[in-house]
């Protein structure tokens, strides 16, 4: 088989979800499948992250002048592509547009690019330049989708709310779970753990969480728990910025919180397997990375029953509704002060952990090419329009 990828992901200096699935997915999938040949369609933007690559994968470079040659570039894929006599061709960022008469694979990571575009306009900033951005992903989205013979997309949950919102027959729809990567492991060394916690100022016992997923329900939570606890154990929060909620800073002011800012993968592994708990109240997640971490670093979860986070974890987290602080604060009790709750939930994030590889994830996505050879094309809409 003859495959083309848009990896331009990987020569754009971005960063995020998307950015990780590509970045991941594409050396496992190239290093399964030696007899199959590969094209990577990349552009000139920043350096292209992938260094080393086998016999069997070649990288054509599109031109980029600036930010209008991404648009140019969408446009102008099908020739391009068309030129290299593919098989199959797969987008795995959401979008993307092939030539006729080749099969057409889209990752679509959750629904939000399918919404109605009022619906996605006011859950965005409302500067100009925002606002076109989003309209032109969201009909592009759906434009690809009408083409596709084949959808990905990351957890069943994430499955269900893009058939509901676009309309698009389920049976066209592929599950592949995302994989975490081989690093993600309990750190145990005195000196290490000793040196990062000295360096970050941690010197109590602490819960770990996320600074923007829905801290308010968490900082309400510890409130709830006896004195005792609270006295003897603080909340670490991690971040991307200094600009944090209002829950956060309150909580940081009091002195019962910590903000660390931008950790490296490193210090944030340390802080994961020191955890005495990861809460993870999230309000809904497409698919809910960040739970598989901690479980591979040896800490228990604490977590909300939105979105795909159940489905993720399974049986090896603690559940609440993301808006019950009461339901918080009692499973973070229970998990300070049981011992043998607390070491069962390690033991079944660590297996549970395991089943998540990249490896998993690209053998998944080499089955959707062999599946989208013999399947229909393209994949039917129910409706015509959801914008």
């Amino acid at each position: 088989m003859h495959i083309g990828i848009d990896v331009r992901y990987l020569s754009h200096g971005l960063v995020g979800g998307v950015h990780h699935y590509v970045a991941h997915f594409v050396p496992e999938l190239v290093r399964l499948a030696p007899e199959h040949t590969f094209v990577l369609y990349a552009d000139r933007r920043r350096p292209f992250e992938l260094t080393t690559l086998p016999a069997n994968v070649a990288v054509r470079f599109l031109p980029w002048a600036n930010p209008l040659s991404s648009l140019q570039n969408d446009m102008r894929m099908p020739r391009w592509m068309s030129a290299d006599k593919l098989d199959a061709v797969h987008f795995p960022a959401n979008y993307g547009f092939g030539p006729a008469g080749v099969k057409k694979i889209v990752t679509l990571h959750d629904a939000i690019n399918v919404l109605p575009l009022t619906e996605i306009l006011r859950g965005h900033s409302k500067r100009p330049r925002s606002m076109a951005m989003m309209t032109y992903l969201h009909y592009c989205t759906l434009a690809s989708l009408r083409n596709a013979t084949l959808v990905l997309t990351v957890s069943e949950h994430a499955a269900a709310q893009i058939a509901r919102a676009a309309g698009l027959e389920r049976d066209h729809l592929q599950v592949v779970p995302l994989g975490i990567e081989r690093g993600w492991a309990r750190v145990d060394d005195g000196r290490r753990v000793h040196e990062v916690l000295s360096r970050l100022g941690i010197a109590r016992p602490f819960v770990l969480a996320d600074a923007i997923k829905n801290p308010g329900v968490l900082v309400r939570a510890w409130q709830l728990l006896p004195e005792a606890i609270r006295d003897q154990y603080e909340i670490v929060f991690f971040s991307r910025s200094e600009s944090v909620g209002a829950a956060v800073r309150a909580a940081m002011e009091a002195g019962k919180a910590q903000l660390v800012v931008q950790p490296s993968r490193q210090d944030l592994n340390v802080l994961f397997s020191q955890a005495e708990a990861f809460v993870f109240p999230s309000w809904t997640e497409g698919f809910g990375l960040p739970v598989l971490e901690a479980m591979a670093c040896g800490t228990p979860v604490i977590a909300s029953d939105r979105g795909s986070i159940p489905e993720v974890a399974g049986e090896a987290a603690l559940f609440a509704d993301a808006q019950d602080a009461r339901g918080f604060a009692q499973h973070i009790q229970t998990v300070l002060t049981d011992r043998g709750l607390a070491g069962r939930l390690r033991a079944r994030g660590l297996k549970r952990a395991a089943e998540f590889t990249w490896e998993r994830t690209a053998r998944g996505i080499l089955g959707a090419y062999d599946r989208a050879l013999v399947a229909r094309e393209p994949a039917p809409l129910l409706k015509e329009s959801v914008a």
